[in-house]
């Protein structure tokens, strides 16, 4: 499990140090506060990693590691260079990123200038690379957008981060053989029944509801806000997220309903308690209370968790964290939906 994140001149980010939660970490912000960068940078490296171990061992891996690892950068980020993610500042710049790890044979530190252009410089390499692969949900849904993806990306330009790439490719893989655990058995049955069905993906690469007693429904169909319970049901039957792995999920509230928040809240927190570390990133004032509110019931009480709050200044972005969201300020920045509440309820009084 990643514990802690170090940044230097990242995008928005002067300096930043911050410890990370075994189960949930919830990333809080207005927008353009870099909720989203800090995501994708730790994605990045971790991908990448998991990239490399799958091709040759030794010296060879590990000097694949410095291209990957900035080809994931680029990509993800979808920026014209490695050196365009340095923050801005007159002159030249250098940003570097350090992960560590409970497991310090994974630990890394790795920096470019603003002039890096296709390769990072490792101040660390890792003793190991990451076995499995770790999983990203943007802030769209990909069942519809699946059909030949990957191959038209891969020969192709097309405006989409590499994380829409990499999920769609996870999507993709046949489901597990032989009965699964009881815990993602739990959640698959609890996605299921919200979603009156079950996902299946036919010969020809597309994805459809099985509803039950009606038979396949065209995923266009489907509202897009469950589509992205789908997705996650589709990657828990598959094994893509089983315990020990990393997910990434922005803006998990995006074009969804408050009925449907609430049980995206419990799958979330139902997920860490499943061994998962979960990275998510969110302005929800309603997504965040209905997670403190889980946390605190018994069922969830175990699962560590960690809140980090993002507030902008004038040249860069300072983060605060605690093990609770109502110590951060950041909370009073997305009070506006209390405000509105409170300005409705004068005015039909």
């Amino acid at each position: 499990m990643l514990k802690r994140l170090v940044i230097e001149n990242l995008t928005v980010f002067k300096d930043a140090d911050i410890e990370f939660a075994d189960g949930l970490n919830v990333i809080i912000g207005e927008n353009g506060t870099g909720k989203s960068h800090i995501l994708k940078a730790v994605y990045s490296v971790l991908s990448a990693s998991c990239e490399v171990s799958k091709k040759a061992g030794g010296q060879e891996q590990l000097s694949a590691l410095r291209s990957k690892t900035a080809e994931k950068l680029v990509n993800v980020f979808r920026s014209d260079t490695l050196g365009r993610l340095a923050r801005r500042r007159q002159g030249r710049a250098h940003c570097s990123l350090s992960l560590e790890f409970d497991d310090a044979g994974l630990d890394c530190a790795l920096g470019f200038s603003t002039l890096s252009r296709s390769e990072v410089r490792f101040e660390k390499m890792p003793a190991k690379t990451q076995s499995a692969a770790p999983v990203f949900f943007p802030t769209r849904e990909l069942l519809t957008l699946y059909p030949n993806f990957v191959s038209f990306y891969e020969s192709h330009y097309l405006p989409f981060e590499e994380t829409y790439r990499d999920t769609c490719l996870l999507l993709g893989a046949p489901a597990l053989k032989g009965p699964k655990s009881w815990e993602a058995q739990a959640l698959l049955s609890l996605l299921e029944d919200a979603l009156g069905g079950r996902v299946v993906l036919d010969a020809q690469g597309r994805f459809y509801l099985n509803v039950r007693g009606s038979g396949n429904m065209e995923m266009p169909l489907v509202a897009e806000g469950l589509r992205k319970l789908a997705m996650a049901a589709q990657l828990i039957g598959n094994g893509s997220l089983r315990s020990k792995g990393y997910f990434f999920w922005d803006e998990p509230e995006c074009n969804l309903n408050p009925k449907l928040i609430l049980l995206v809240a419990r799958i979330i927190v139902s997920l860490c308690k499943a061994g998962i570390q979960l990275f998510i990133a969110t302005h929800s004032l309603f997504l965040l209370r209905e997670l403190e509110i889980l946390l605190s019931d018994k069922e969830f009480s175990a699962v560590s968790r960690r809140f980090i709050g993002l507030i902008p200044q004038e040249d860069s972005t300072i983060v605060e964290q605690a093990d609770d969201a109502e110590s951060l300020s950041t909370i009073t920045m997305l009070d506006e939906e209390i405000a509105q509440s409170d300005r409705y309820l004068k005015e039909v009084d």
